[in-house]
């Protein structure tokens, strides 16, 4: 007598393939969160960039920095950059004066990210500007699991 064929699937081969599918499923959900890091960490740089960009202007105009964010663009020294929240543009990141110096002749700008938010475990953390231009975490570092440089 012929043995009969089975057709479909058997149970082992199945849960193998179920197995496959959960291992790349994990891989991929933990490369969209990195994405979803660098994505968010441009609302920081923006906001930062654009501290920086005013805080130029205003020493133009006052030989001295701003000691604030929030705060009127007027005085001298003057007290902000006329910014009417700390909260960076997309409310990812707190923007703030870190450190002023010399009679109000530098500054350290800082992006912190918001407790609570997904972005504060980002790894790169805390990312800050001079006014030399200087940027931490340095320009090019890639902290492990970052997917990619915090600048």
């Amino acid at each position: 007598m012929l043995a009969k064929k089975s057709k479909g699937f058997t149970l082992l081969e199945l849960m193998i393939v179920v197995v496959i599918i959960a291992v790349l499923a994990g891989l991929a959900f933990n490369n969209y969160g990195k994405y979803g890091f660098r994505a968010r960490r441009v609302d920081g740089k923006d906001s930062l960039t654009r501290a920086a960009s005013q805080q130029e202007r205003i020493y133009t105009n006052f030989n001295a920095y701003a000691s604030g964010i929030v705060g009127a663009a007027s005085g001298n020294p003057p007290a902000g950059l006329g910014w009417t929240s700390a909260l960076s543009g997309d409310g990812h990141y707190t923007i703030d004066v870190f450190g002023l110096g010399g009679a109000n002749q530098t500054y350290t700008l800082r992006a912190t990210p918001v407790v609570g938010d997904p972005q504060a475990s980002d790894a790169c953390g805390v990312l800050t500007i001079d006014n030399t231009g200087v940027k931490t975490p340095a320009a090019g570092v890639m902290p492990q699991n970052s997917n990619g440089s915090c600048w």
